[in-house]
Formats: C-alpha cells, sequence, structure tokens
C-alpha cells in the first residue's frame, strides 16, 4: 500500500505551510543575529517542495537531475552548517559558545565531503518503499553520519534555550523511528520529520517577542 504520508502531496502540501510559517517568523525577527535560526522554517519549506517536484518529475531526466541536486545541497551540504552556526549566533552564554565553535566545525567538515561525494558523481533518486532515496556516486558513509549528527542535534543540547534543546530530543527521536522504519530511505524520511519540528522555530520567535 502506498504510504501518503511521503508522496508528492504530502512534501508539497508540507512545503507550502512551513514555507508559509517561515515567511512569518522571518518577519517577526527583531535581530539579525536570529536570522539563521529563524529561516529554517522556510528554508526546510523549500527543500520539502524541492522532494515535491522530485515525485512529479520522473518523466523528465533534467529537472529530476536538478531536483535530486537541490535536494541532497539542503540535506547534506546545508543543514550540518546552518544548525550549529544558527544555535552559535543566538548563544548569549560565552562559554558555551566556544564548545558550540567546535560542533560548527565539525558541520563544515561534513559539509566539505559531502560536497566531495556529489563532486565524485550524480546525485541520483529513486523511489523504494513508497519513498525517495538519494544516492551519491560513493555512499555516505555510517561514521560521517554519525559526525553529521553530532553537529546538528549536539549543538541543540549546548544551547541554553530549553527550546532549542527540545529540538534537539525530536530530531533525535525522529531519527530512531526513520532508521527503525525507513532505512532504505533513510535520509529523505529523516528530513520530512525534521521539517516538521522546525514549526518549533515558530514558537521560540513567539516566546521572543
Amino acid at each position: 500500500m502506498a504510504s501518503m504520508c511521503f508522496s508528492a502531496t504530502a512534501s508539497l502540501v508540507a512545503g507550502t505551510a512551513l514555507t508559509a510559517t517561515g515567511a512569518v517568523t522571518i518577519a517577526k525577527t527583531k535581530h539579525a543575529r536570529e536570522l539563521p535560526f529563524t529561516s529554517m522554517p522556510l528554508i526546510f519549506g523549500l527543500q520539502q517542495l524541492t522532494d515535491g517536484v522530485a515525485w512529479l518529475s520522473f518523466n523528465n531526466p533534467f529537472l529530476h537531475t536538478l531536483t535530486g541536486y537541490g535536494y541532497a545541497f539542503f540535506a547534506y551540504l546545508l543543514w550540518p552548517v546552518l544548525i550549529p552556526f544558527s544555535v552559535w549566533m543566538i548563544e548569549p552564554n560565552p562559554r558555551r559558545r566556544r564548545y558550540l565553535r567546535i560542533f560548527l566545525a565539525l558541520g563544515i567538515i561534513v559539509s566539505l565531503y559531502a560536497l566531495y561525494l556529489m563532486l565524485s558523481g550524480p546525485v541520483t533518486a529513486r523511489v523504494i518503499n513508497e519513498c525517495i532515496r538519494y544516492d551519491t556516486y560513493y555512499p555516505y558513509s555510517l561514521w560521517m553520519f554519525g559526525v553529521y549528527l553530532v553537529a546538528t542535534s549536539g549543538s541543540c543540547f549546548v544551547s541554553s534555550r530549553r527550546l532549542i534543546n527540545l529540538f534537539g530530543v525530536l530530531t533525535l527521536i525522529s531519527v530512531a523511528v526513520a532508521a527503525w522504519f525507513y532505512l532504505e530511505t533513510f535520509s529523505s524520511v529523516w528530513c520530512f520529520f525534521a521539517s516538521l519540528l522546525s514549526f518549533l522555530v515558530y514558537w521560540y520567535v513567539r516566546d521572543s517577542r
């Protein structure tokens, strides 16, 4: 049976809702240093819209390839850097800011590794178990995924803000769910769950105001 949770419709609806939420959070942002964090729903929305187009473009090789690289850019290159950077930007505690630089450095390493994989061969997108699986020519190594997880979720635990701590906890839970039920298409399913978690950013902006 096809899963309606992971389809062109699901991705396009989630992407539209996240984009709208992102526009609201950015409009309500008071300080420039908060923009990297408050822009995450908008960016997640663009990522989910890209996934939706990928579902619809299997008969258009050029567009399908373009969306594959676009999705990989968000998932593998952008998030490992943006998440620790955004947490670092809004962290008021000097000692925690120093620790967050370590997580940011790890994220940059992960992003450069992913860039190497993307430049080494084509990025492909294919349907497995009713979900899209995005692959680089050389497989993404398990140990590098561990570093990815430390850079993204780990940086949230270092934050002194409880809502960001909650984001990190829920992200880890979504990792466990995606790995247990959707291992073959883990990256796209996890990103779908994580994109929904970015609605927490709206509450951050509301509480800040």
